[in-house]
């Protein structure tokens, strides 16, 4: 039952005015005093019709009927504050022990298509904090999304070809010279990382000074293969997989780059200048044109983005997101403009920015590993914290904002740490429940749970559909993880105030099924943010 489809409907057929149903708003409001519900459509309608906003209001309320509305109240300028029927709460309780992992899951994707590239780090080095920032949203974005009917692709694209893999690969040459004891010359644009040291050590401990006469592609290779290697370690360690790795190499190879350009020439959108080719990407909201081809005839880094776009377009998406890092913020326009060109609908590409990550310890940020007296990466955070650490406050804050990720708060183990607060929330309750066998049937009537503290858990409750749908369609998993803290806290509240298990067998086996529906919906919510839940602590 969807009691604010109900309402909406209702407060539909009180109207003059006929206005579709997603226009009329119906919140849940944080004070329990302005009812279980409330709207505020008379002011949104009092200029077209021409009538005070608390008038309409009570026009409404005069109006409005239906079993499941106990009370309605009107306040001024004209809120519509209605205090409904708890049963429909209640009958939820089953609702939610019959679905059990299925709950909340919806089918708002109706099967479309969507891919979702995120990480992306060039395989020259480690992931860092906006890069694991970028991996827990992109991960837990994917599963919101296949958890609401969509058919989600996990992508990540190899930037192996190009200058930075020419670059890295003559790094560990020379390194591997240095190593040999020979002499050795490292330029202003070479990786001067203790990860390139190792490998070159590592390739004279195998190979000993056999490898002097090999060409760049072997020491590309092998670089790669370390490099990425290190990167899908790193990202297991948090449980984020992909489902596919694409490579700029190989697109490269398959001459899709010049592919792409050349219908982008056919169709009259490249031009040249002073020994370069421009695309006209300010037709289409770029700031201005764009270099794909530079003097001495390389591509610039913009030009095998397109051909990989329109690669993707050409599998068949419905949508493609990018997540790509805040420095990226110029790129937006230009892609779209590409895929416009290209034929397609921008609107089928969405590009999201994860914006900067501190890493704070005793009060101050700190920008060097103590293990590496590099920057600090992935590995640190988890080896300092905790994956679920990571995952949670990774998600706790909508991308386009800062944050800070808080070393010290992240290793307490009490109610000040949140991934604490909530994990023991349903480690309580699975301890609640281990001893006890709880009977939930189809039309069970609850006659005993009427308490303030359980109905605040159990709209949470019901709200929880609503947060999954509104997460997926807005991509925004924050939406979860700040659910999960409120259900965890609203339950600590009323498990403090409530006796759990008395002698009364029927006022002991409601709440047994109160709490389990709790725990089925913490679980849920966890695992779309990719964190485990704990049965002991």
């Amino acid at each position: 039952m969807d009691i604010e489809l109900i309402l909406k409907n209702k407060i539909k057929m009180c109207l003059s005015l006929d206005i579709p149903v997603e226009e009329i708003e119906i919140e849940v409001p944080k004070n329990k005093e302005y009812g279980d519900f409330s709207s505020n459509i008379a002011m949104k309608l009092c200029k077209k019709l021409g009538k005070n906003p608390f008038d309409i209001a009570c026009s409404i309320k005069d109006n409005i009927k239906d079993d499941l509305i106990e009370k309605v109240e009107v306040v001024k300028p004209g809120f519509i504050n209605f205090f409904v029927d708890k049963t429909y709460l209640l009958d939820n309780i089953i609702n939610i022990i019959k679905k059990d992992k299925d709950y909340g899951r919806n089918n708002i994707g109706n099967n479309k298509k969507i891919n979702v590239e995120f990480v992306s780090v060039n395989p020259t080095g480690s992931i860092h904090l906006g890069h694991t920032r970028g991996a827990c949203y992109g991960d837990s974005l994917c599963n919101i999304l296949a958890f609401s009917g969509y058919d989600v692709t996990r992508e990540y694209y190899i930037n192996d070809a190009g200058g930075q893999m020419d670059n890295m690969a003559k790094s560990i040459l020379e390194r591997y010279k240095e190593v040999c004891g020979l002499e050795f010359k490292m330029e202003d644009n070479f990786y001067y990382g203790e990860d390139i040291k190792n490998i070159a050590i590592d390739l004279y401990n195998e190979y000993g000074d056999k490898l002097l006469n090999e060409d760049i592609e072997f020491f590309k290779k092998k670089g790669l293969s370390v490099f990425l290697g290190k990167i899908k370690k790193d990202l297991e360690d948090i449980d984020v997989k992909f489902d596919i790795w694409s490579s700029e190499k190989a697109i490269r190879e398959k001459g899709l780059v010049e592919e792409s350009l050349k219908k982008l020439e056919n169709l009259g959108y490249t031009y040249n200048l002073d020994g370069a080719v421009y695309l006209k990407t300010s037709l289409f909201g770029d700031e201005k044109d764009r270099v794909i081809k530079k003097t001495d005839g390389s591509y610039t880094y913009f030009a095998p983005d397109i051909a990989y776009h329109m690669d993707k377009l050409n599998r068949g998406y419905d949508k493609l997101i990018d997540v790509l890092g805040s420095d990226h913020h110029g790129y937006v326009a230009r892609l779209k403009a590409a895929v416009t060109m290209l034929g397609q609908d921008s609107n089928k590409l969405d590009v999201f920015l994860i914006q900067m990550v501190r890493a704070i310890k005793d009060g101050a940020e700190y920008k060097l590993s103590k293990r590496t007296g590099k920057s600090i990466t992935l590995k640190d955070l988890v080896e300092d914290t905790s994956k679920d650490a990571v995952r949670y406050f990774f998600t706790s804050r909508s991308i386009d904002t800062m944050m800070d990720y808080d070393v010290d708060l992240a290793l307490k183990k009490n109610n000040e740490n949140p991934v604490y607060y909530v994990n023991y929330a349903h480690a309580r309750i699975c301890s609640i429940l281990k001893d006890h066998e709880v009977k939930a049937e189809d039309g069970y009537k609850f006659e005993t749970i009427n308490s303030d503290s359980a109905y605040n858990v159990l709209v949470q409750l019901k709200e929880f559909e609503k947060v999954v749908e509104k997460s997926a369609r807005n991509y925004e998993p924050h939406l979860i993880t700040n659910y999960v803290y409120e259900l965890a806290s609203l339950f600590h509240s009323y498990y403090a105030k409530e006796k759990i298990v008395t002698d009364d067998v029927k006022y002991t086996n409601e709440r047994l099924m109160l709490c389990k529906a709790v725990k089925i919906t913490i679980y849920n919510a966890l695992n779309l943010i990719g964190i485990k839940s704990p049965e002991r602590m």
